[in-house]
């Protein structure tokens, strides 16, 4: 069951930023999300009960939109076609984010001395669980087990991947210098793989391994090595850098291990293709909980604290829901895809905002939510 929230509806007017925003990158992705509803099968209805059938005719109307037209224009087609509603959370508490980047990592096509950590593709007894296969002892949470003959088990995880568990398989992409690098791609969830002649291949989520995925940022702030108020992708890789004889303690401490598959770079400018099946687009895509939310779903975001990735200012954007996450939970998280890259990356690691949350609901749709409390 969804956690309980309610839906207040606002109006745009309200919104603080909301004149100020520019949503047409936010049209550029609705037009992929069209070609994806219509060329090849609609998203799945979260628990809020918003279908793709129901944002159909915006996205429809996204694809002759003029993006040569102004921010003001561009803000006056979302105002047609949406009515926004703010999530509230039970007790006054408010939403969250943080956010995530595509890290360019140097690799090797073949493993030597320097290059030695594998990113792998998806083995051939990992198989998808379903409800109805599901053997007795296996953790109802494992989406994935291992195949053995007639049998389904756990698969094994990090520590015994890193140990040497696949090897002599043939499954290697590539070879990165550094196993943290490695690490945090899987965190990441894709990555740009840079080879020493300059060629840039993608490689993007494809399966893991089942275990469920466990913070080493909360690991190490529980035994004390990190501040709490200083934690990012940043300290946390610094602790690393200089503390080599802990690095595999630390990452094994999360035993999920993530599995990729090959893709080309067709756009630089774009992300990778992510769970809503469209690239990314840098700065205005957000991950969501797909139990509660349906992709292709627009949200204004706002967190006053967060204002180092629009120099100084709170952010306060329009976002297109097309990704998710393992740690994405709540009617009110969000995570938000910076682009890729180191830059990206810096402004992605220290993001752990408190968040005011609004989701624009399709006006044929809005009059069910009008003011209603959904479970």
């Amino acid at each position: 069951m969804a956690p309980a929230f309610a839906l207040q509806p606002v109006r745009f007017d309200d919104l603080p930023g909301w004149a100020e925003d520019d949503p047409r990158p936010v049209i550029r992705a609705m037009r992929r999300c069209h070609a994806h509803v219509t060329g090849v099968k609609p998203y799945r209805t979260g628990a809020l009960g918003v279908t793709s059938a129901e944002l159909l005719p915006a996205l429809d109307a996204a694809r002759s939109f003029d993006l040569d037209a102004s921010a003001e224009v561009a803000r006056r087609f979302f105002e047609a076609a949406f009515v926004p509603f703010r999530v509230t959370l039970p007790d006054g508490k408010t939403g969250f984010v943080t956010a995530f980047y595509e890290p360019e990592v140097p690799v090797a096509g073949r493993p030597d001395d320097e290059f030695r950590y594998a990113f792998y593709r998806r083995p051939a007894d990992l198989v998808d669980v379903e409800g109805q296969d599901r053997p007795p002892g296996l953790d109802p949470a494992f989406a994935f087990a291992r195949r053995v003959g007639d049998s389904l088990t756990a698969y094994p995880d990090r520590r015994a991947i890193d140990e040497g568990f696949l090897e002599g398989r043939g499954l290697e992409i590539a070879w990165a210098r550094s196993k943290v690098d490695v690490f945090f791609a899987h965190v990441q969830g894709a990555a740009r793989l840079v080879f020493p002649d300059g060629t840039i291949r993608r490689v993007t989520y494809a399966a893991k391994t089942g275990h469920p995925f466990s913070a080493i940022g909360r690991l190490l702030i529980d035994e004390g090595r990190i501040d709490p108020e200083t934690v990012s992708m940043a300290t946390i890789r610094a602790y690393l850098a200089d503390h080599p004889g802990d690095v595999d303690r630390v990452l094994w401490h999360n035993r999920s291990y993530i599995f990729f598959r090959e893709a080309e770079v067709d756009d630089a400018g774009l992300g990778p293709v992510a769970a809503a099946k469209v690239a990314l687009e840098p700065g205005r895509s957000l991950a969501v909980d797909r139990l509660i939310h349906t992709f292709g779903t627009p949200f204004f975001v706002r967190s006053d604290t967060l204002t180092h990735m629009d120099g100084g200012r709170p952010f306060r954007r329009l976002m297109l829901a097309l990704d998710t996450g393992s740690a994405i939970v709540g009617p009110a998280r969000g995570d938000i895809f910076t682009g890729s890259g180191d830059a990206a990356g810096r402004l992605a690691g220290g993001v752990r905002n408190a968040a005011d949350v609004v989701v624009l609901i399709p006006r044929a749709a809005a009059e069910r939510y009008g003011g209603h409390g959904t479970q």
